[in-house]
Formats: C-alpha cells, sequence, structure tokens
C-alpha cells in the first residue's frame, strides 16, 4: 500500500469515484453530486480556505488500485473555542481492512501535527456543520443530503484506533399525517387561541422580510452555543439566496408575536430523494431527469434543516404549533404531498432541542458520532458541553 496526494484534476477525479466503486452493492448509498465533493476543496468558491488549509490523500494497493482516501484540514478561527488546538479530518472512505483505515489517520495525524495542532475531530466537514458531519452508526438508510453514509465497519475503525465519542447527532422522523399526542396537541391550541401569536409560511416575493426575520430569531437563540457567532445580515441573505431555488414555500414557517418575530422553522424538500436519479451528475442529462422527477412528485419526504424559538418564547408550545400549523396547510395543498418529515441534526449535547423533536412526534431514526482523538494519550478526554 503506497499514499498520493491529490494535487491534479486526475487524481481529484478518482478521489470522488472511489465511493462509486465501494458502494456499488449498497442498495441505499446514493451518490452525492459531484460539485458538493469539488466545493468543500475550492480554494474559490470554500470561504474556509480564507481562515485554513487542507489535503488530501488516496490511498492504492500494489497494483495501483484505490482502496481508500482522506482528507484533514485545519480552521484557524475556531482554534480557541477548545482546550487544545484541534484540527480535523473527513471524506474518509476505504475498505474492510484495518491497516488500511489506521494508515490513513495515521497520515492525517502526522500532517495536523507538523501544523502544531493536538487533537483532531472526524468526520467533518471543512465547512459548516449542516453537511458532511459525524460517521453512521445506526440508522443505515437512505442518506440525506450532503450527509455521512457509510459501511457499519467504519466504527470499529475509529474507536480501534483511539477516538473517543465527543457527541452523538440524531436525525428524527416521523409521518407528517401522524396524529400528536393529546398533552402536546393541547399545548398548540393554547398558543392558536392567544391573538398575540401569528403564523405565516414564507412569500418568496417577501423573501428580504424573512431573511431579517430568520437573522433575528437566530442570534437570540443560537449564539450562546459554543462556536456559534452572530449572524450578519450579509450571512443571512447568502443562505436564504442559496435555498431559494429548492424553498417549498409551504415548509417554511414563522412565529410572530405581538408583530416581532420569535420563531422559525425551515424545511425543504430531501433533495436526496431527487438526486439520487441522476449518479453524481448535473449535465443536461442529469438536469432533464431531475425536472422529470420533480414534475412526477418523486419526493415524499420533507427534511427539517433548522429550527430556531427566542429564549423567552421557548417551552410554551410555539414549535409545537408551528408543526400543526405546517401539517395541516401541506395536507391542504394540490401541488405537493409530503408523507415523511426527517428532522436533521439534533446533538445529545442539546436536550431542549431533543425535547422538541419529541413533542412533535418524532423518534430517532438515524445516529451520527463525532469522534476526537487527542494526539497526548496521558490528556483527560472531555465531551462536547451540554448547553
Amino acid at each position: 500500500m503506497y499514499l498520493e496526494k491529490v494535487s491534479n484534476q486526475h487524481t481529484a477525479e478518482e478521489f470522488i469515484k472511489f465511493p462509486v466503486k465501494l458502494y456499488k452493492e449498497d442498495s441505499n448509498y446514493i451518490r452525492p453530486l459531484d460539485k458538493d465533493i469539488q466545493f468543500v476543496f475550492d480554494k474559490e468558491q470554500n470561504k474556509y480556505f480564507r481562515h485554513g488549509e487542507c489535503e488530501r490523500w488516496l490511498l492504492r494497493d500494489s497494483s495501483h488500485n484505490v482502496i481508500g482516501r482522506i482528507a484533514a484540514f485545519i480552521n484557524r478561527k475556531t482554534l480557541n473555542t477548545y482546550d487544545q488546538p484541534t484540527g480535523g479530518l473527513g471524506f474518509f472512505e476505504c475498505i474492510e481492512n484495518k491497516e488500511a483505515a489506521f494508515l490513513l489517520f495515521d497520515t492525517a495525524k502526522q500532517w495536523l501535527e507538523d501544523k502544531d495542532m493536538e487533537a483532531m475531530d472526524g468526520p467533518i466537514n471543512f465547512g459548516e456543520r449542516d453537511k458532511w458531519w459525524g460517521l453512521l452508526v445506526d440508522g443505515f438508510y437512505e442518506p440525506c443530503y450532503c450527509c455521512n453514509y457509510n459501511p457499519k465497519y467504519y466504527q470499529d475503525f475509529f474507536e480501534e484506533y483511539g477516538f473517543q465519542l465527543y457527541f452523538k447527532q440524531f436525525t428524527y422522523y416521523r409521518k407528517v399525517g401522524d396524529k400528536l399526542a393529546d398533552k402536546y396537541l393541547n399545548k398548540a391550541n393554547r398558543i392558536f387561541q392567544d391573538p398575540d401569536y401569528t403564523f405565516e409560511h414564507i412569500k418568496l416575493k417577501n423573501l428580504a422580510k424573512y431573511i431579517e426575520d430568520f437573522r433575528t430569531v437566530y442570534n437570540k437563540a443560537w449564539v450562546k452555543h459554543a462556536g456559534i457567532k452572530e449572524m450578519s445580515l450579509a450571512q443571512a441573505k447568502v443562505i436564504m439566496n442559496q435555498l431559494r431555488p429548492i424553498l417549498d414555500e409551504k415548509i417554511v414557517w414563522f412565529t410572530y408575536y405581538k408583530g416581532e418575530c420569535v420563531g422559525f422553522f425551515v424545511s425543504i424538500p430531501e433533495l436526496n430523494q431527487l438526486f439520487k436519479h441522476v449518479n453524481g451528475k448535473l449535465d443536461w442529462i442529469g438536469k432533464l431527469k431531475l425536472l422529470y422527477h420533480k414534475w412526477r412528485g418523486t419526493n415524499k419526504t420533507m427534511y427539517g434543516i433548522v429550527f430556531g424559538i427566542t429564549p423567552e418564547h421557548q417551552r410554551k408550545g410555539v414549535e409545537v404549533a408551528m408543526i400543526v400549523k405546517a401539517a395541516e396547510t401541506i395536507q391542504d395543498t394540490d401541488k405537493v404531498f409530503y408523507k415523511d418529515f426527517q428532522m436533521n441534526w439534533i446533538g445529545d449535547f442539546n436536550p431542549k432541542m431533543m425535547n422538541v423533536a419529541e413533542q412533535i412526534g418524532g423518534r430517532v431514526y438515524k445516529t451520527h458520532h463525532t469522534y476526537r482523538y487527542l494526539f497526548d494519550r496521558t490528556k483527560e478526554f472531555e465531551r462536547y458541553p451540554m448547553l
């Protein structure tokens, strides 16, 4: 076995194509869009290169066939968030061979040590947490868009190497048409009876208004979390404008109290249910296939990507009321009928959001692990702090 850095277009293509071969017998595997992987490693597109760096490797056998891959990276903006300078590794794929896996881990570790890192997290993204974050350990169903999917044997690789569980990430699931438990439905009804609360789904013609509402609630609800900074108006515009082409107005909801925005619930159509038909390619053939399956209404799954309630309105039933409103609206429309709802991702360090997911009838559907490996093996390991 020998390693080769990804250094040109050919090796970059091999990096992307290796999983296609690895998962060829796995009916649940959905090939990511090539452009989504390419984005992560594009210095012109990925803003994390402004304050970070990364390297990729391929692992080959004696016949020069690719048998594994890995990336290592440093985000210098977050180094002071941790007890020690911590880098990351991700996009790990490997045949079922522990020696091969450990060689890939060793390579990432050595590169990070040479950059004065003292620990590594993985598998994570060289980017935001909402994509390519965590190792799938339970719920080996079809992956959601930009979510990690992997063989079961990867867990043994990480844990036998010495990675320790930093936190768990849960994806919750419920049927859209399922009835809520009476006690939660009663909470929602009490909110509906209060005239100071109003609810509305997004209207794309008024997107600028919702961008500011989204930013306001986000900054009140999320900034206190470790490593999360206040969102600027420019950042909020980028997020919403990126989502705009795929937004379905009926599944993005905002809550107002006396006219002030106090909550949001952003869902999108689960894109992998469409992209699984294009084999990673959004060329003209892929776009035709995509349009065909959109026209057919192939996708029956909505995907919750972010939920926020300002602190003073939490635990009152506002979140449940938003879900009830969304479900009623979805079931009344002829445009799209969603049957399934997945909520991604909720860390085990956030019991409040776990409780919200359970209140609206969700059950844990998939579990991912984010691991940490301390280079000083005598140092005491600490899990991610509870919120």
